[in-house]
């Protein structure tokens, strides 16, 4: 039975796309206030992130004991990213593409595997349990961010777009 965690994390590409999938060009690239990130920088954090910092930091602790993982600063990230596949659909499909490896992995552990450990440079220790936790609140996060610059839930899209019914 798959963990309700990895479901989540593995329905997170569909909300997205529900969410900016008729966001025009201009919608993507205005930033809701001065200073934070539009929304395909938020699209491509989340694909970024789940190949440079989350899925490597779980292989690691798969890997090897109680290993050490680094996290890459948002602010450090935004200055070097690579823009060049920033394109609506290359977002939403590559990130759909990089979460898809991650909930494989996921559905493999074996219930003992969830409690492997690791650690940050600061030397604070942490399992895969509470990686993947946190994990979900970065995408909710990041989801809610979403849902505040569109004016909507992913949901409340979704129903949006669903054929009207004779009642």
């Amino acid at each position: 039975m798959t963990d309700a965690r990895v479901l989540q994390l593995a329905a997170t590409p569909k909300l997205l796309a529900q969410l900016v999938v008729e966001a025009t060009e201009e919608q993507l690239d205005r930033p809701p206030a001065a200073g934070e990130w539009p929304p395909r920088v938020v699209l491509a954090h989340l694909r970024d992130d789940e190949f440079l910092c989350m899925r490597p930091a779980l292989e690691r602790s798969l890997a090897g004991e109680n290993p050490l993982v680094a996290f890459i600063e948002g602010g450090d990230w935004v200055a070097g990213r690579n823009a060049g596949r920033d394109g609506k659909a290359q977002l939403l499909t590559d990130f759909a593409l990089q979460r898809a490896a991650t909930v494989a992995i996921l559905e493999m552990l074996r219930p003992d595997e969830w409690s492997r450990g690791m650690h940050t440079s600061e030397g604070a220790p942490f399992t895969i349990s509470a990686l993947v936790e946190a994990w979900l609140r970065h995408d909710a996060e990041h989801l809610a961010q979403l849902e505040a610059i569109f004016g909507e839930t992913a949901e409340e899209a979704r129903q949006r777009r669903l054929p009207a019914r004779d009642l």
